[in-house]
């Protein structure tokens, strides 16, 4: 299988269902890079990472982590699971929805998490599901866990100081990154620590 296999499989998932792809192409290896970043090298931590897609983030997260670390993966769409288990056996890839994160890492055995990252189209949301979705990944990480997601900047600017909101009042630190624009779409971090107990 090549890039261009991944490219296509994403391409006609997001034709199809574009409220759960939310991007006209997979994460870029720049922005890929900018999310490997913000994960600990040493150590071995356990990061989960939602919305898989096709595993565009999946090589820069693998290649930062130090043996012993665990690396999980949830996606909603089927064919996408079955694209990413065919491509990176390797990979821990979980069926299922984000907003049922704590009961699919209970069924996998998976304690607290160290680090979440999320490239799940957020400003297409509503807030209050938004809310409800963070408390819940917030309920998995440990208490220095860190979540990391993706915001596109074609983005609606009132959309994104929604999440802004949303993740301010779950994290008791979010921290907006310089703009990738060396991405399909152009894109930033929230880097969010501190998860509060909701």
């Amino acid at each position: 299988m090549t890039a261009w296999t991944d490219h296509r499989t994403f391409l006609r998932r997001a034709l199809r269902r574009p409220a759960l792809i939310g991007a006209p192409a997979p994460t870029g290896p720049t922005l890929a890079a900018a999310i490997a970043a913000v994960l600990p090298a040493t150590g071995a931590p356990t990061v989960v990472e939602l919305g898989a897609g096709t595993g565009a983030l999946a090589p820069a997260i693998s290649a930062r982590l130090a043996p012993g670390a665990r690396y999980l993966a949830v996606e909603l769409d089927a064919e996408l699971v079955a694209h990413l288990r065919h491509r990176m056996p390797w990979l821990h890839v979980l069926r299922g929805d984000a907003a049922d994160l704590p009961a699919l890492l209970a069924n996998a055995g998976v304690g607290p998490v160290d680090v979440i990252v999320s490239s799940l189209p957020w400003t297409l949301v509503p807030p209050q599901q938004q809310r409800d979705m963070l408390a819940r990944i917030a309920a998995t990480l440990a208490p220095s866990g860190v979540f990391t997601t993706i915001t596109t900047l074609t983005a609606l600017p009132t959309r994104v100081r929604e999440l802004r909101r949303s993740l301010e009042a779950t994290f008791d630190e979010v921290v907006a990154t310089e703009p990738v624009w060396r991405n399909v779409p152009p894109s930033r971090l929230f880097v969010c620590r501190g998860p509060r107990a909701c």
